[in-house]
This record gives structure tokens, sequence and C-alpha cells, in this order.
């Protein structure tokens, strides 16, 4: 579906088979898009800009993990390509509907959403759902198409005001949260996608699907990895992180967290936790849903519940160890529509500022913003989403630009990488995670590679078999940095992007710990579409995907000078447990770096060469 939001205008693309065999979904095929019609030096705010969703050949099949959908768009925050990942039920809903993807241009004149329905489509006003908050808009919109089961994409009210890393929201908890994909979205005038449809996915081999399906559900219950997360969600990783001493604590400062036995997945299925929940089709039901009551706020379950990364961002970052003050943070993310990582991160790095006396009570209103605070965490928050104050409106565009008015002592709190702040899992501890941070497109992601520990002397048994598929057969000493270790960092790096161009759940599907691994990846693809695509075509995919991202990153002024770290990841840690004293080597980096470009083939300074271009059917990029 193209959609002109200027013009009003909708029309249909059937692409041929051959362009879904090449791109197959996701990032891939937004780039496609992106790639073909953006020019370069566009302001990401100004209705030039192209956003995409995509769904990819497998949605929407009866497996788990197939129901995530892709945006891409220049990235408000970065100014490079901006790239967001959710799940749910509305990547499949779409698909039903009888669509791959949208690709949508220009600006309304006035709030608008756009309704798809079994191959059907309009643009209908919302000039009276803008300002309304997540939940209002999904039962609205519910109401207005007559039917409780559509699915709905919308930017909320922190998006309309203009917060740089606001989210796209359905199901009023599930988030394509990073890069500013929500801030793009609402600068178009677009409110909400609805979507529903009734038209099944066609494939080429059920009973193959079946099989995986039912090898789904036991395996689940066999693989404590997955086993972990259908039981306490993604926070079952926090004891772990603590435990290694890679638990962001006080804006990155220290790995382990005191009050980290208040705040873990156990804890939380112990006291709030009200129910699970899943994506469609998913046998894992990773999905916390929570209820709380607490200091006069109440943490509504419709808001599902807080994952690891929340947890990190708003608890140990922040010093916090309130588990409902902590879910009723990711409820007001959730309800106006913010991204959790980038939020709670901010708000670290704005108290680690006034810690350090570079900013004072005059820049935060009168607020005691110190670690540990929990009323002015809240207090923040309510600020930022809003936009309802000095501090509120600078915090909303992000750390890296706040350093900019606070000066260079602020800029050595920042834990950003491409003006995107890091998730909770430290490169200092997990060095291949830093190369990954540093050359990523889309600034630091914990979800662009696999972990260090998965390849390493000691490691499972099931890692080892599944990554000797990619070719990695030597695993090296633990805590080793050498050239075997980059070499598994940089295919996990491709394995993982071509899992975001087939848009499946990278907690499902994957190089290693994962529910599926490679065989089971090709396995799918190849039941649901009848093709015969081997490992190796998979990850040609994969990296196809990075070379486009870093092509549109390369025209935009990119290079190697944007592939690095904050300077805050090169200080020892402080605190105590395993990774006191560790910082990252920024000599041992470099050489990482190096290794990584040259088996991609880029030149020295990160620039694809036009022959692995051709190779990799990107000739027109040439």
């Amino acid at each position: 579906m193209h959609v002109d939001l200027t013009e009003q205008k909708l029309t249909v693309e059937k692409p041929p088979e051959e362009f879904y065999r090449t791109y197959m979904g996701g990032g891939a095929m937004g780039m496609y898009y992106i790639l073909k019609e953006l020019k370069p030096g566009i302001d990401p705010l100004a209705p030039e800009n192209i956003l995409t969703f995509m769904c990819s050949v497998v949605t929407g099949a009866p497996v788990s993990g197939q129901s995530r959908i892709t945006v891409n768009a220049k990235s408000p925050m970065s100014g490079g390509i901006g790239d967001s990942q959710a799940g749910g039920f509305f990547p499949a809903e779409l698909k039903f509907a009888g669509f791959d993807g949208i690709v949508i241009r220009g600006k309304s004149k006035n709030p608008i959403t756009l309704w798809i329905h079994n191959g059907e489509a309009e643009l209908r006003d919302a000039s009276h759902l803008w300002g309304k908050s997540t939940r209002e808009v999904d039962a609205a919109l519910k109401e207005e198409v007559g039917d409780p089961k559509a699915q709905i994409a919308q930017v909320g009210p922190a998006a309309e005001k203009g917060v740089l890393f606001s989210s796209i929201v359905n199901m009023v908890n599930r988030n394509n949260g990073r890069t500013g994909m929500g801030a793009v979205m609402a600068s178009k005038n677009l409110k909400a996608i609805v979507v529903r449809g009734s038209k099944k996915v066609q494939t080429a081999n059920p009973s193959r699907l079946t099989e995986l399906a039912k090898q789904g559900a036991k395996d689940a219950k066999e693989n404590p990895d997955v086993d972990g997360l259908t039981n306490h969600g993604t926070a079952s990783v926090v004891s772990y992180q603590n435990d290694m001493g890679t638990f962001p604590t006080r804006n990155y400062t220290e790995g382990q967290f005191e009050g980290v036995a208040k705040i873990t997945g156990e804890t939380m299925t112990e006291t709030i936790l009200k129910k699970s929940d899943t994506c469609y089709a998913c046998t894992v039901r990773c999905k916390r849903v929570v209820e709380a009551e607490k200091d006069g706020y109440k943490v509504d379950p419709v808001y599902g519940g807080p994952e690891y990364e929340t947890i990190g961002t708003f608890g140990s970052y922040c010093g916090i160890d309130d588990l409902e003050a902590i879910s009723y943070a990711n409820q007001i993310c959730n309800d106006q529509g913010v991204d959790t990582i980038s939020c709670g991160a901010t708000i670290a790095f704005a108290m680690e500022c006034y810690e350090k006396g570079i900013i004072s009570q005059k820049e935060t209103g009168g607020i005691e913003l110190k670690f540990g605070n929990t009323g002015a965490m809240l207090e923040v928050l309510d600020q930022i989403v809003h936009k309802s104050t000095p501090l509120g409106e600078l915090l909303s565009r992000g750390s890296a630009r706040a350093a900019e008015d606070w000066g260079p002592e602020a800029k050595k709190c920042l834990i950003t990488v491409k003006n995107e702040e890091a998730p909770a899992h430290m490169p200092q501890v997990k060095k291949l995670l830093g190369l990954i941070y540093a050359v990523n497109a889309f600034g630091a992601d914990h979800q662009s590679s696999e972990h260090d520990w998965m390849y390493e002397a000691g490691a499972s048994e099931l890692y080892l078999e599944r990554l000797a598929l990619l070719g990695l057969n030597t695993p090296p000493p633990e805590g080793d940095f050498g050239p075997e270790k980059v070499k598994f960092a940089t295919l996990s790096h491709i394995f993982y992007s071509m899992l975001d161009s087939l848009t499946v759940c990278q907690f499902v599907f994957g190089p290693a710990w994962t529910l599926y691994g490679p065989s089971e990846t090709v396995d799918f693809v190849n039941a649901v579409t009848g093709w015969d695509v081997t490992v190796e075509e998979l990850m040609a995919l994969g990296e196809r995907r990075l070379n486009m991202m870093r092509v549109f990153n390369n025209r935009e002024g990119f290079s190697r000078k944007n592939d690095r770290l904050p300077e805050k990841f090169y200080e020892p840690l402080k605190g105590s447990g395993p990774s006191a004293g560790i910082a990252v080597d920024r000599e041992l980096l470099e050489k990482a770096i190096d290794q990584h470009y040259q088996t991609l083939q880029w030149s020295q300074d990160g620039i694809p060469t036009p022959q692995r271009l051709k190779e990799l059917q990107l000739e027109w990029l040439v």
C-alpha cells in the first residue's frame, strides 16, 4: 500500500516474486523504497521523509515469533536511518488485511487515520482524536470501525508535541520504540493505522509448519533460556545481568545495583504480575501484565508491564528500586507514546549532571534530581512527555542535545551512540556488544547481534552446534576479544539483520540460544514460500540490509567517525563486583572495527565497496 498524505491518494503495488525473494520484508524492503525515493539532506520531520511499515513473506503463518513489523524512516534522533521493530497482533492483522507493507509519503493538512480492511483502504479524519492518549484512541477507533478485534498502530500525545524519542504504539503496550519513528509519523499528521482482515496466509507446506509449531511448544519448556522468558518475561535476566556486573547502575557508572532484589522478574511474578500475554500465535508468552496501586498512583494492566530494558532505564540507571514506580513510568510511556529506553536513560543522564553539579535546581525548576529520588524521576518524566517546562522541553530532545546546552562536562555523562541512548547491556563487560553498538547504523542496540558468551569455551552445546552452521567452529577462551570472537560478532550481526528483514522475533529465532535456530529458520521460510532458500541465501539477505542502511548513512554524511562509543564507556566502572574497574579498550575496539569492515568488504572509512554491492544485487546503489 502506497499512501500519499499530501495528495490524499492511495495506490496498491503488487511486486513480482523476484522482488520478495531479494528483500523478503522488514528493514530490507523498507530500505528499498527509502533509498529509491528519499533525497539526501531532508529534515526528518519534513513532509518529504518517507515512513515505511513492513511485514514479511512469513508474517501471519501459524508459528511462534512471526508477528513482527519494522518501521523505517530518516531518524530525528540521529539524522541517519531510523529502524524499529514491534510485535503484537497488528503485524499479522495487516497481513490478514491483504498487505505486506505500507509506504507513507507527504503530510496531511489535518489529523488523519488510515483504515485498511480486506484489501480495501481509506483515509479518515482524526481531528477528534488528536491529543488523546493511546488508550482512548484504541477504544475510540475500535468503536468507529465497529470491530473490537481491529488492530491499531498509533502515535500518542508526546509525538504530537514533538518529543523526538516518541514511539509508535499498538495494543497500547507494544512499541516501535527506538529512533523516533513516532515523531516522524506524527509530523505527517497521521494519528493511527487501523487494520482488520480475514485473508488467511497461503503457505506451501502446512504440514511442516504444524511440525515446527509443535516442536516449538515442546522445546520452549526444555530450553532454559526460553522457559525463563515464559516464566518471568524479559525481566528474567535482571538477576543474571547484575551478578555478571553488567546491569547499568546510576547512568552506567557501576555494573551492579544494590537494590536489584526488589526489581527482578521473579519479584514481579511474586508481587504485581496479573497474567502473561503473547503476540499472535506465539507459545513463548514473554509479555508481562501487571497491576498495582501505591502512593496515590495506579498501575493499570491495559498497559502491560515493564520489560528488562525499562526496569534498567527507569530502575537501576536512576538508582530506583521501586518496582511499582518503574511500572507506573512504563504506563506513562505507553499512554503518551515514548520509548522507555531513551526516556529513562535521558532522565538518568540528567540525574548524573545534577549529582556532579553540572546543573542545579535552577535548571531543574527546584527538583532535587538525585539518583534514587523516585518522585523526581516521575515528575521529570511527566514534564518530558508533556513538554510542560523548560527542563521537559530540553530533555524531550534526548540527552545528546541536552548536553549541547549544558556544556562539555555534561557530554562526559552521555551514554549515546549516534545520539541514541544505550540499552541495559554493558559493552565494558560484553566487549563484542561494544563493537556492534559502535558500527550499527541506527545506534546502540542490544538486539542487533548475539552477546559475547554465546560463543566461547564452555558455552552451551546447543549454542555451539547452531553457530557451527554459520562457520563458527573454534570457540575462543572466555573473555577473548580476538579475531575469532570478532568474526562471531559480525556474523551474528548479519544473522540478526536477516531476522529483522524476515520480521521474526529474536527471542524465538536466532543463531544460538533461541527456540528455533538457523536450520529451523530456513525450514520456516521454505515451508511458507515454497522456495529453496539456504542459510547462505538468508545471510546474504541480512548483509544486503546492513549495506543498504550503511549507504543511506554514508550519503547523509556518516562515516567511521560516527562509529564510536561515548567517552564514558572508556572510563573504569566504579562500585563493586566483577565489573568494577573495567572499561572498554579503545585500541582493541578500533582493531575490531577494522576487521568488521574487512569482513563486510567495506572501506576503512566504513563505506560499502561497489563490488560488494553488486554481489548483493544492489548494483542500483553504485
